[in-house]
């Protein structure tokens, strides 16, 4: 153990926060949750922390006074963040331009080209996701076996930067939905990937900042893209006798697979496994992982397999309301994945309309910023899930209701914030509620994150170009969709609150949430739900 007063640990029990660990030879230690000083923090937020103590240290740890481990627990939170962050920012950045690029090309005549009629844009914008949602779970099951995802990620984002450039040179119909159906299936495994090496890393109280700050990188692309867009259709255009759309799918898809080489240098592993890290800073990330509920964040300790994890996931309630919750929520953002159009509807130019694109995403950067850290602050879910979606079914009210260009732009200004904001608490929620083991984890994420994006699959149906400009049939589905969201978390806020009233009186069954390898005793007496 480090060295700490004897007096202090004695008076513990005053200090606001206190979780109690119990575990093998050390009965009652408590220590202080904290704030992790993560990635863009600032002095404010540094003045708000609570002070961690630190117990029961790994071997490596134990030499170091109190004020030694909160800095190296500072230093190399820091030092993950600066390695893991902007990457996983800049792939998603590309992955979302290199998925989402064919809205804009929509404007740069890519359904005249290829002779587009009826539904078909619509089915090739659906047809990418049949692809995802279905090799999303064993995508995941294979990440987490392999334990490198510095290799994963760096392979898939290749292949994928060369479909999507490949995109710009289809002929027919038929093979855009080739291409597009073999790009969602590679474009499987970033997103819910990406939430799973975040849980590898960072324990709850910081889990949900970070997802916004990945998240932030779809924003930013999302508001990028028309920028972008409007710069390469206005330009290239003719040139080399090609259409602008196509230029849209080359230069695109070209940066994506010129980045490549840099992120299996960049990116981590697993903190048991790592190379960037030394052995006591793997050991300090380690064991605030197992300080969240009292347990290793391990598939051996927990004594479950791959197989085993996604039988454990499968079979819990839990997963399932989170997912319904995402599911409705992704089922009103299909609203996203045809923004140029519905903004068209304002009657301004092309470009100018794929400019006014951009302010609603950068708002929505903004936002989920500042609402998932204080997600993670207060430790509540269901208030930071439930208000943003009371804003978004008020954004859809307002744009099923009316044609005005001012009161449209509002809601559109609203709409992708509260969207987001929701959204991305969310993604937090589903790792809160399946903390251990990593294989139960893993699959979960992989769950939530294939069956919500089923909703594209139909979604694409809601925006046909003859419902312009009000697409009142979509934004009244999307009401109801936002209604049936807020009704789930509802739901799960009642499924927690009963949970953890069970660990309360100590009748709650470790082995069917936890794993086989861990019951009552080595679980945190403190360890709740969050909700």
């Amino acid at each position: 153990m480090s060295k700490v007063d004897a007096s202090h640990i004695e008076n513990r029990d005053s200090k606001a926060n206190i979780s109690h660990i119990e575990v093998e030879g050390v009965s009652d230690s408590k220590i202080t949750q904290e704030q992790d000083v993560g990635f863009l923090e600032t002095n404010s937020l540094k003045d708000q922390e609570e002070e961690l103590e630190y117990y029961d240290l790994p071997e490596s740890l134990q030499g170091l006074t109190q004020d030694e481990l909160r800095e190296l627990d500072r230093k190399t939170t820091r030092k993950i963040d600066l390695r893991l962050m902007p990457m996983l920012i800049y792939i998603y950045i590309l992955n979302y331009l290199d998925r989402n690029n064919i809205a804009s090309a929509r404007l740069g005549g890519l359904e005249e080209d290829l002779g587009l009629v009826g539904s078909q844009y619509q089915t090739a914008i659906s047809i990418l996701f049949v692809g995802y949602i279905t090799f999303q779970i064993p995508s995941n099951m294979l990440l987490n076996k392999l334990g490198r995802p510095s290799l994963y990620i760096t392979t898939i984002m290749t292949v994928w930067g060369i479909i999507s450039t490949c995109t710009g040179a289809v002929q027919s119909y038929h093979g855009l939905l080739a291409v597009r159906i073999i790009l969602g299936i590679v474009e499987s495994g970033f997103f819910s990937g990406a939430l799973a090496i975040l849980s590898n890393w960072y324990d709850k109280k910081s889990l949900s900042f970070r997802n916004s700050i990945l998240y932030s990188g779809s924003l930013m692309s999302s508001a990028w893209s028309g920028l972008i867009a409007a710069g390469i259709i206005d330009n290239m255009d003719g040139k080399g006798g090609l259409r602008s759309w196509r230029y849209l799918f080359f230069i695109e898809g070209a940066i994506t697979v010129v980045s490549v080489p840099f992120a299996y240098f960049i990116l981590p592993d697993n903190p048991s496994n790592t190379k960037f890290l030394n052995q006591q800073e793997k050991d300090i990330i380690q064991w605030k992982l197992k300080r969240d509920i009292g347990t290793s964040d391990s598939d051996q300790e927990a004594q479950e397999s791959t197989v085993t994890g996604f039988l454990l996931a499968v079979k819990d309630l839990k997963v399932w309301l989170v997912t319904l919750i995402l599911t409705f929520l992704v089922a009103a953002c299909g609203v996203t994945n045809f923004f140029p159009s519905v903004v068209q509807t304002l009657n301004f130019s092309k470009t100018v309309t794929l400019c006014l694109t951009a302010p609603p995403y950068c708002i929505a950067v903004v936002a989920t910023y500042i609402w998932s850290r204080h997600a993670d602050k207060t430790g509540e879910r269901f208030l930071h899930v439930s208000i943003p979606l009371v804003g978004a079914l008020i954004s859809f009210i307002i744009s099923a209701s009316t044609l005005n260009t001012g009161a449209r732009y509002f809601a559109m200004c609203l709409m992708i914030p509260s969207l987001y904001c929701s959204f991305t608490i969310i993604l937090s929620w589903m790792s809160n509620c399946c903390p251990r083991p990593p294989a139960k984890r893993a699959v979960a994420l992989a769950l939530m994150n294939c069956i919500s994006n089923s909703t594209s699959i139909w979604n694409a149906y809601l925006y046909p170009a003859s419902a312009a400009p009000r697409y009142l049939t979509a934004f009244i589905c999307n009401c109801v969709f936002i209604l049936c969201a807020i009704i789930f978390a509802v739901v799960l806020r009642v499924r927690l609150m009963t949970l953890n009233k069970r660990i309360e009186r100590g009748t709650i069954n470790w082995t069917k949430e936890l794993g086989q390898g861990n019951d009552a005793s080595k679980v945190a007496a403190d360890f709740r739900f969050l909700y």
